[in-house]
């Protein structure tokens, strides 16, 4: 483990290793974690208390996310049930689509470690879901 900034990125790692997460801190309050069985990772962000979670789902031109994209991602009944879509410039004309969440974090007891791998999870779970909603998009 690396050292940071932040007391709490420190035991957020270890809690995510532990679960057999691959973790790793390419930045100050910034971890990468990765499902080893699936390869797929997300980003999270300590903030304060708040941990910013995001997994960019796929990049494509600007004018590929259409009114009626926008529509199926904002739906109540699109499947994704915990998560939030966010929409982020790449530059040169192009944007990238990620799924988020985030969770407040109190004194880093068995509330919030739960809270953490919840968060974490239903990101897992929720990408299935938004790479098939955005599946037609051409990247």
């Amino acid at each position: 483990m690396t050292a940071t900034t932040s007391p709490q990125l420190g035991q957020i790692h270890a809690l995510l290793a532990e679960r057999g997460y691959q973790v790793s801190e390419p930045a100050a309050d910034t971890l990468k974690i990765t499902e080893v069985q699936s390869g797929v990772s997300l980003q999270a962000v300590l903030q304060g208390e708040i941990l910013f979670l995001s997994l960019a789902c796929i990049t494509v031109p600007e004018a590929a996310i259409t009114p009626e994209i926008m529509a199926l991602m904002l739906a109540a009944n699109n499947g994704i049930s915990t998560s939030f879509f966010q929409l982020h410039d790449a530059g040169g004309g192009n944007v990238t689509v990620t799924l988020d969440n985030f969770c407040k974090l109190q004194e880093m007891g068995a509330d919030d470690e739960d809270d953490i791998l919840s968060c974490v999870h239903f990101l897992l779970v929720d990408v299935m879901a938004a790479r098939h909603l955005l599946a037609d998009l051409k990247g």
